[in-house]
This record gives structure tokens, C-alpha cells and sequence, in this order.
């Protein structure tokens, strides 16, 4: 087979990418691993920057998001209970967008398939090669063995694919940091217990409430990693996120079994260069941010940004140069981001072994974020997005 783009991962950033590069008229084929109902049905982030939103309406597949989705001015962080606002539209002019990735993984399969797409689902890519000069991909399906030479090879594949391992670890540099704690999540068909997202920080840790729809609720706590899921029947995690988010919020909290129950781990991860010969990295395969900012997903769109317009701009004139540019060009935006992810982190959760301190100056920076416009215009700003700027040389 002969492609010029051949795309490793039928996630999001991979998918969105090929839809991208089609309306430009660049030949694609989508290899992903897994069945479709198995892509389709992971539970995963839902809040969409402005940029992802514009994205997602270029590429032709954002009408059932503007919909059924829901657009948030703002969002809360409660101290024990009290909540303190951040106006998103107010301090810094634009709104987020509350869609779940399962949804939105869903409308890029169906304008890709409905296109003849070139999306092979259960096709496991098993080496890469050539990267210098002429990159091909050897991959399975079922009992045939298949090659893909193309000109260019995006790796969307995640932390687990094999993309990143084709850049020699002479080369490769790798930036990590594991937190001491999880989050524990719960899905479940109940209306939301607020209007706007609540991260909530409080003396027994953590908690969030966020929604997929009007009534579609995800909840989450703070947990130790090596939390057996089993001691967390549905009624203990409720009763947990009562006393967490404040008896505003548990005022209006309505429970029901859950549909889905999982524990996360959180870290921070970053693979630099994102870029080897003709192999590109793109999303979870080259970074790995901690939920709590919104931003994995949304990092995924703006690599996805930057690497559709390099790879359009290569085919209209191929001395362009921003091929070349582009692992430096993507890598300021996701060190912004797990910056920003890093520090509402620091801020809302509960560290095992805090200092009497490290807990006051916690509460200081929220007081001030309370009391400060300019404080909380930063949150505001970093939520939504930071602007795209030019790279700086380290």
C-alpha cells in the first residue's frame, strides 16, 4: 500500500489530523490497534478550548458538538466549600466547551469512514522504518501482514505505542514526574450538581465536579495510587464527595449507580525532540499532563495544529521549511500547558507529607487568587489557552 501520510492511532489527534490533511487534498491511511466500539466507548476528558472548538468546525465535523455541547463562561475552585469563580469570559474573553472525547471520537469516525477514509481499526503496527529517507510501516491485521511506504509518518499513537520508541535513545530526552496520588473517577446518568465545573480543594483532598451533558454527570477524588477500587462502592464515593465539594454543592448533588468507576494516576511526562527524520509525534505519545488543567486533549489539538499546517505547507513547496520547526514550534505551547497543569495541581490537591508550611502557603496563593483580579485573569488565561508564541531558544 502507498499512502503519503500513514497516521499510527485512531484517537482523536490522530483521526482529526487525517481529516485536516484530506480537506487539503493529502492522501492519509489511519492504522489503529483496537475495534471501533472499544475506541469509541473509552471514557476520557470532555473540556474543549476555544482553539480546539475552531479546529474541530474546520475540519467540518463540530456540528452535533455545537448541539448537544455545553459552553462554560467560567469554573470554580472551593476552599472547604466556599467557591471562588473564574470568569472565563469576563477576565479573559472567551468560553470552553463542555463535550466528552467519546463524542467527539465518534463524529471524526463518521466523516472519515464516510469519505472512504482509510481507517483500518485492529491493525497493530509493529515496526516503523526508514525514517531519513523513505518511512514505511509493517502492521497486522488479523492474519495478513500489510507494509504502508508513505512519505511521512504521524505517530498518534499514546504513551503505550510503539511511534516514540522509533527515536533512537540517543536522541530522545524524556522529562517526568509522578505524583503521589490518583484520582478516582465516577460516571454516572444524574443531572450536575453546579452549572459550571468545581475543583474543590479540601483537608481529606481533592474532588472535582464536571458533567458530559444535562444529564451525564463525571465526578472525581483524590486518592492513594495503590487504592484498592472494590473498597469504593458507589454510595461511600457520594457520601465522600458530599463532604469534598461543600454543602452548596452536595445541597444539589443527585446520586445514581455508577456507569463506569476507574483509578488514574497522575504525572507529568515530556518527549523532546517531537520530530525524528520523517516521524512526528503528536498527543499522548509525546506528552503526558495531569487532568487537572484541561489539557490533554486540547495539547493534542494544537500538535495536530501545527503539524497539519506544516505538512500542508510541505506539499505546496516543500523548501518551506516548517516541517523542520515544527517539534520546536509544538513543544512551547506543551511545556505552557504542563506548566499550567502543574500548578492547579499544586494548588487544589492534598501532598502526602505537606509541611504545616507548604499547607499555609497553599491557602495564601488561594486567598490571594480570591482577593486578586489579576490572579485570577491568570487562571482564566492559562484555562482557556495560551496564545500560540514563537519558540525560544533554551
Amino acid at each position: 500500500m502507498r499512502t503519503q501520510v500513514a497516521i499510527v492511532g485512531g484517537g482523536p489527534a490522530g483521526l482529526l489530523l487525517s481529516q485536516l490533511l484530506n480537506q487539503a487534498g493529502i492522501d492519509s491511511i489511519v492504522l489503529e490497534r483496537r475495534a471501533r466500539a472499544y475506541v469509541e466507548g473509552r471514557i476520557r476528558a470532555g473540556v474543549l478550548e476555544p482553539l480546539t472548538v475552531a479546529m474541530l468546525d474546520r475540519a467540518g465535523v463540530g456540528a452535533r458538538m455545537h448541539r448537544e455541547g455545553l459552553p462554560h463562561d467560567g469554573f470554580n475552585i472551593a476552599v472547604d466549600g466556599m467557591l471562588i469563580r473564574i470568569d472565563l469570559k469576563g477576565l479573559a474573553g472567551s468560553r470552553v466547551m463542555v463535550y466528552g472525547q467519546t463524542e467527539l471520537t465518534r463524529d471524526l469516525n463518521e466523516a472519515i469512514v464516510g469519505r472512504d477514509g482509510n481507517l483500518l481499526f485492529e491493525t497493530d503496527v509493529v515496526d516503523i522504518g526508514g525514517t531519513d529517507a523513505k518511512p514505511y510501516v509493517i502492521c497486522r491485521r488479523g492474519d495478513e501482514k500489510l507494509r504502508i511506504d508513505c512519505d511521512f509518518v504521524a505517530g498518534c499513537d499514546g504513551y503505550h505505542g510503539i511511534s516514540r520508541s522509533c527515536i533512537p535513545s540517543g536522541v530522545l530526552r524524556i522529562y517526568e514526574r509522578t505524583y503521589p496520588f490518583g484520582w478516582l473517577g465516577i460516571l454516572a446518568d444524574v443531572p450536575p450538581c453546579s452549572d459550571e465545573l468545581i475543583y474543590s480543594n479540601h483537608e481529606r483532598g481533592f474532588a472535582l465536579a464536571s458533567m458530559r451533558s444535562h444529564t451525564r454527570s463525571r465526578y472525581y477524588i483524590q486518592c492513594a495510587t495503590d487504592e484498592d477500587i472494590a473498597a469504593w462502592p458507589d454510595e461511600r464515593v457520594w457520601d465522600e464527595l458530599a463532604i469534598r465539594l461543600g454543602e452548596q454543592a452536595a445541597s444539589h448533588m443527585a446520586r445514581g449507580p455508577a456507569l463506569e468507576k476507574s483509578i488514574a494516576p497522575l504525572r507529568s511526562f515530556v518527549a523532546e525532540p517531537m520530530q525524528y527524520g520523517r516521524l512526528f509525534l503528536a498527543g499522548d505519545a509525546a506528552h503526558i499532563v495531569p487532568p487537572t488543567g484541561a489539557k490533554g486533549l486540547n495539547l493534542a489539538a494544537s500538535d495536530v495544529y501545527f503539524l497539519s499546517r506544516a505538512l500542508i505547507a510541505y506539499y505546496e513547496n516543500p523548501n518551506h521549511g516548517e516541517l523542520e520547526r515544527y517539534s520546536a514550534t509544538a513543544l512551547a505551547r506543551v511545556w505552557n500547558a504542563a506548566r499550567f497543569s502543574w500548578y492547579l495541581t499544586g494548588l487544589t490537591h492534598r501532598f502526602p507529607g505537606s509541611t504545616p508550611m507548604e499547607f499555609r502557603l497553599q491557602r495564601a496563593e488561594l486567598d490571594y487568587i480570591r482577593c486578586s483580579e489579576a490572579g485570577r485573569r491568570a487562571i482564566a488565561e492559562n484555562y482557556l489557552g495560551l496564545p500560540f508564541r514563537p519558540p525560544t531558544t533554551t
